[in-house]
């Protein structure tokens, strides 16, 4: 019997389709744009407005209190007789309403954003630094106008100064406001913890406490230095100014010049420190 040739099946080779065109990526959709700084600012304002509100009247009741009762204090040491003392104690209590909040309270509001992660909220959302800053900022010294002003009435009476000029302050302020308002939220920023941020707050109002309230003419000459490197002296300056007779309104301008001058400054170094938080 012939062998039976069995001849072996080629191998089948399995081909894969053919494959089709890819498909092009979809073009990524644009993102909004940013919102311009005064509606964006206006938002964080009436955001900030209606966060803080509810802290309302324990805030105008220590910043004001606290105020009056240096004003008390002081009026057992300062004659009222010694007008340029008086000058000084007044405006200086004044505008120490104002750093309670734009040093203290702001410093440890950004500690406390940075610390839990609260900027990450912010980051979101299409505003710019520079208008979270400013409408924080805006948003608690709001509070601390009626307070200023009830502490300049008040010292005024003790020290039987004049009140035709106590509008002054509200010009004294948004201006030393803005200036203090910058370093606190620095401050608060550029802190590496939220304990430090509260510790540089209580100093800073220490700061305006010391150096803004007692009398320049009893403060040693390296005091004097330190200051005026301190921004609201020139605010204290102008509004003490404004009690005199006849003000020197070149000296007074002068003075907000440089609280406003100053504030920009601080503003623009608390949003770079805002950008720099925000992107760790």
């Amino acid at each position: 019997m012939s062998p039976t040739q069995i001849r072996k099946a080629d191998p089948v080779v399995l081909l894969d389709p053919p494959l089709a065109p890819a498909a092009p990526a979809p073009a990524a959709a644009p993102l909004a744009p940013a919102a311009r700084l005064l509606p964006s600012l206006a938002a964080v304002y009436r955001a900030q407005l209606a966060r803080a509100r509810v802290a309302r009247i324990p805030l105008l009741f220590v910043a004001t209190f606290q105020s009056l009762g240096i004003l008390l204090m002081m009026r057992g040491v300062v004659d009222p007789g010694d007008v340029p003392a008086a000058r000084s104690v007044v405006a200086g209590s004044s505008v120490l309403v104002v750093a309670f909040v734009a040093l203290n309270l702001l410093a440890q509001y950004f500690g406390r954003l940075r610390a839990t992660g609260g900027l990450d909220h912010y980051a979101t959302l299409p505003v710019r630094p520079a208008a979270v800053v400013l409408g924080a900022a805006a948003a608690y010294a709001s509070f601390t106008v009626p307070g200023a002003l009830v502490t300049a009435g008040v010292g005024a009476w003790m020290f039987s100064l004049p009140f035709g000029h106590l509008w002054v302050l509200l010009a004294v302020v948004p201006l030393a406001g803005a200036a203090l308002a910058g370093i606190g939220a620095a401050c608060g920023l550029l802190a590496p913890r939220q304990e430090i941020a509260t510790l540089l707050g209580q100093l800073g109002m220490s700061a305006a406490l010391l150096l803004g309230v007692l009398p320049v003419g009893q403060l040693p000459g390296f005091i004097r230095l330190l200051r005026d490197l301190l921004p609201s002296t020139y605010g204290v300056e102008a509004f003490a100014e404004s009690f005199a007779t006849a003000p020197d309104w070149a000296s007074v301008f002068g003075d907000l010049t440089v609280c406003g001058a100053v504030g920009l400054v601080s503003l623009a170094i608390a949003t770079w420190a805002y950008r720099r938080a925000a992107t760790r």
